[in-house]
């Protein structure tokens, strides 16, 4: 005989103990019939009783957070409470049932136009509001906590630069060609002075991009603000990236002498260097010796004794990418 599957069997066995208590107990088979009719109608009962009992209103707790609208003008201010509130909600019982799995809404809005003259906000005041953003069968009984409290001082106003933070990489032989351009480059911050005197400059979100070989045009969010009391606009902003193929080229640069106050008669060995940098192909013609600075620092000889001097490059495109400088040092020689 084959094995049988594990349905098969377990209907096999079933049928046995039914059989068996069916000859034990010995029903007839119209009271058998009687059974069947009994169990349905408990059966029927109980979905109907459960039906009604889950169509009625039941009050339950359902954990949301706070979305603030209508902020004062010129006050700062932070809440002294989370931002997450207990609703005593009244619902179904279906509701009730799923309230653990699904919160509806997720948030809610409060209005904070009354600290305009205080520095609380009841929720018993803007229940009806609140209402009106819920489900229409359910109902806000009363909010824990019912005041939100909020600290104030002054708000003053300040525009902070934009700074990229990004993780980029590009295709061979391309790269930054020029200046980033932001639209605007800069964020408007407001909150109280000693929070605003911290600030220097706002941060983008990391800007990822990979194998670059176009310009590229984007918008990027800003850094999630980290001060409490401090509102930021705008929340994005759009970066330009000019990118170009860059190619090498080299000049024989004058080497220019800084800091000789005593104006010393000072000769140089040799008197020009050669640099060999990384440039866009669009800017090519246009970077000459005119943007490049190549200079030594007399204090170098008279503080710290040296007897070569070091070359240094006092200017530089920032576009441009330094390859070789060729002498790094030069010697002199100076006639009194």
């Amino acid at each position: 005989m084959k094995p049988l599957r594990f349905g098969a069997a377990f209907f096999y066995f079933a049928k046995i103990d039914y059989f068996t208590a069916m000859a034990f107990i010995k029903l007839t088979k119209i009271e058998q019939k009687r059974f069947f009719v009994l169990v349905g109608c408990l059966l029927l009962a109980i979905a109907g009783w459960l039906f009604m009992a889950l169509n009625n209103k039941y009050v339950y707790t359902a954990k949301t957070v706070l979305v603030y609208e209508n902020f004062p003008q010129n006050k700062a201010f932070h809440p002294l409470q989370p931002d997450t509130v207990d609703l005593q909600v009244e619902g179904t019982g279906w509701q009730l049932l799923f309230a653990r799995l699904r919160v509806n809404p997720q948030s809610i809005s409060i209005s904070l136009d009354k600290l305009s003259n205080r520095n609380f906000i009841l929720f018993s005041e803007q229940l009806y509001s609140v209402n009106k953003q819920l489900e229409t069968s359910q109902k806000i009984i009363s909010v824990r906590p019912d005041t939100l409290y909020f600290d104030f001082s002054k708000r003053t106003v300040k525009r902070v630069p934009v700074k990229l933070v990004s993780n980029l990489s590009f295709a061979n032989q391309f790269g930054i060609s020029d200046d980033l351009e932001f639209k605007p480059d800069y964020v408007t911050v407001s909150g109280p002075q000693e929070e605003l005197d911290k600030i220097k400059e706002w941060k983008t979100d990391t800007l990822k991009l990979q194998h670059i070989h176009d310009s590229v045009v984007t918008r990027v969010s800003m850094k999630q603000n980290v001060f409490k009391n401090v509102d930021i606009f705008p929340s994005s902003v759009q970066v330009k990236l000019p990118v170009d193929e860059f190619t090498e080229k080299t000049l024989d640069l004058p080497v220019k002498i800084i800091n000789n106050t005593e104006y010393y008669n000072v000769k140089l060995f040799p008197k020009k260097v050669r640099i060999t940098f990384m440039v866009a192909l669009s800017s090519y013609q246009q970077v000459n010796e005119d943007f490049i600075d190549a200079v030594v620092d007399m204090n170098e000889w008279k503080l710290q004794k040296h007897s070569q001097l070091t070359i240094k490059l006092n200017r530089f495109p920032d576009y441009c990418r330094l390859v070789k400088l060729t002498p790094d040092k030069v010697d002199f020689i100076i006639e009194r």
